[in-house]
């Protein structure tokens, strides 16, 4: 099989959900490093994330993204009742969404596959590990694994 991306000859769509502006400039440039054409689409709150997702308002022309990085410690709803929204959402449910958080907590990392994340992963806190967890989230989602068609 053909890696989605290549079949499409697109850049990837990446939706990052986080409330933390430093966190989510160490994202966007890890990001623009990545060997991966991509659009970085940054969400601050849960709430507005739901909304580019169901393409509410100005929204309505977004593509959906191809893999969402969630932190879980969001304002007003929580990373987790986002995820539950996504994957019990018939539309929504086949994006992987990868937990990027800064907690390694057991209840956390067990809740969140329990609520069908794809994959969890603890925050690196400078910007040559954020990188090297770009490259291998991108190494395995866009160039191992077969992901389904978005739209």
């Amino acid at each position: 099989m053909v890696n989605l991306l290549i079949r499409e000859g697109r850049a990837a769509e990446i939706m990052l959900v986080e409330d933390n502006r430093g966190d989510a400039l160490l994202a966007s440039r890890a990001f623009r490093q990545a060997e991966i054409d991509n659009n970085l689409t940054v969400a601050e709150t849960a709430e507005t994330a739901l909304s580019m997702l169901r393409r509410e308002g100005d929204y309505a022309g977004m593509r959906l993204p191809d893999i969402i990085l969630l932190d879980l410690n969001l304002p007003k709803m929580s990373g987790k009742e986002l995820l539950s929204l996504i994957k019990n959402d018939e539309g929504l449910r086949h994006i992987p969404v990868i937990i990027l958080s800064s907690s390694a907590a057991e209840l956390d990392i067990a809740g969140s596959y329990g609520l069908h994340a794809n994959a969890y992963i603890v925050k690196p806190l400078n910007l040559q590990n954020f990188t090297d967890v770009v490259r291998s989230i991108e190494q395995f989602f866009f160039m191992l694994a077969v992901l389904p068609g978005a739209d």
